[in-house]
């Protein structure tokens, strides 16, 4: 059944897209991630235009953490008050990865940008995450402990002023790494239409030391409101918001995030880890091969300025 996308200009399977929006609900809620570093590229490889694209898919991003960080507040699995404080930052990240969405698509250097950086960004963090992952099952398997930091351990970052302690974590940081990487995910999300969830998560457990008990669901709450901002402010500024197929990916992302937080909370952290680096990685290597191989069709027509 084909259905027509006014914003992208192209007719679509809507029962294709809505599985899209199943399966990366589905993946949202089990790793805590806002999915959109899978559903931007597989829009971009049925047609879609990458700019329609990470507009677009912000909105589903959206609804997909919203239903997955209400299944993970009734289980008390999230820590709301670095939630808020990584918001204080990831607003204003939001905010300036906007403007520069919109600079880049007036210098017709969006599409290359969106690509090249899905590839960098994609395989490296894949590549970093299924490594660190092999090594810990490696150690489990083979009866070494794992080997954390004393709690009496300290890193540069227990030298920074604005020291808050957050009590559901259990740790006590200062608020400029906190409100620093609330940044980095809001703008990296806004220029790629990504929740930034698989950046999210490594950044607070290594970094912060934030539990991994709580890490998924206080990342779905920034990746909620981020993301959120992300589509209202790209709908005011580059009218790129497709509302019909915003709403087919947000039905299909809701209802398989509830699903995807029940798995997650089934696995073990090392191998969930690993199997999002692989996901992560793989989509990264299908993106560089998009980059590389040849069109089939070599041309395309599209207007330039107004009449």
């Amino acid at each position: 059944m084909q259905i027509y996308l006014p914003i992208a200009d192209l007719p679509v399977n809507i029962f294709l897209v809505l599985a899209m929006g199943l399966a990366v609900g589905f993946i949202s809620g089990m790793f805590g991630i806002g999915g959109g570093f899978l559903m931007t590229p597989l829009l971009i490889f049925v047609g879609i235009s990458p700019a329609v694209a990470v507009a677009s898919v912000a909105s589903h991003i959206a609804a997909s953490s919203c239903s997955g960080a209400l299944a993970y507040w009734r289980r008390r699995a999230l820590d709301l008050a670095l939630a808020l404080m990584l918001l204080a930052g990831g607003i204003l990240g939001t905010a300036g990865g906007v403007r520069l969405f919109t600079t880049l698509r007036s210098l017709d250097q969006l599409d290359l940008t969106i690509g090249l950086s899905y590839v960098a960004l994609l395989c490296i963090v894949g590549g970093l995450m299924i490594n660190e992952s092999v090594r810990a099952i490696i150690r489990e398997q083979s009866g070494k402990p794992a080997s954390p930091r004393r709690g009496g351990s300290h890193t540069w970052l227990h030298g920074l002023p604005l020291k808050m302690r957050f009590k559901r974590s259990k740790i006590y940081v200062s608020a400029i790494p906190v409100w620093l990487i609330g940044f980095i995910i809001g703008f990296i999300g806004a220029v790629l239409g990504i929740g930034g969830g698989f950046l999210l998560v490594p950044m607070l457990i290594y970094f912060l030391r934030v539990p991994t008990a709580t890490v998924i669901g206080t990342s779905m709450v920034l990746t909620l409101i981020t993301m959120a901002s992300a589509t209202v402010m790209h709908a005011a500024t580059n009218h790129l918001v497709d509302a019909v197929l915003a709403l087919i990916l947000m039905v299909g992302g809701v209802i398989g995030a509830q699903f995807g937080a029940r798995a997650g909370q089934n696995m073990r952290g090392e191998r969930l880890r690993l199997l999002l680096g692989l996901l992560v990685f793989a989509v990264g290597m299908r993106f560089a091969y998009q980059l590389v191989v040849q069109p089939g069709d070599l041309y395309s027509i599209r207007m330039t300025g107004a009449a």
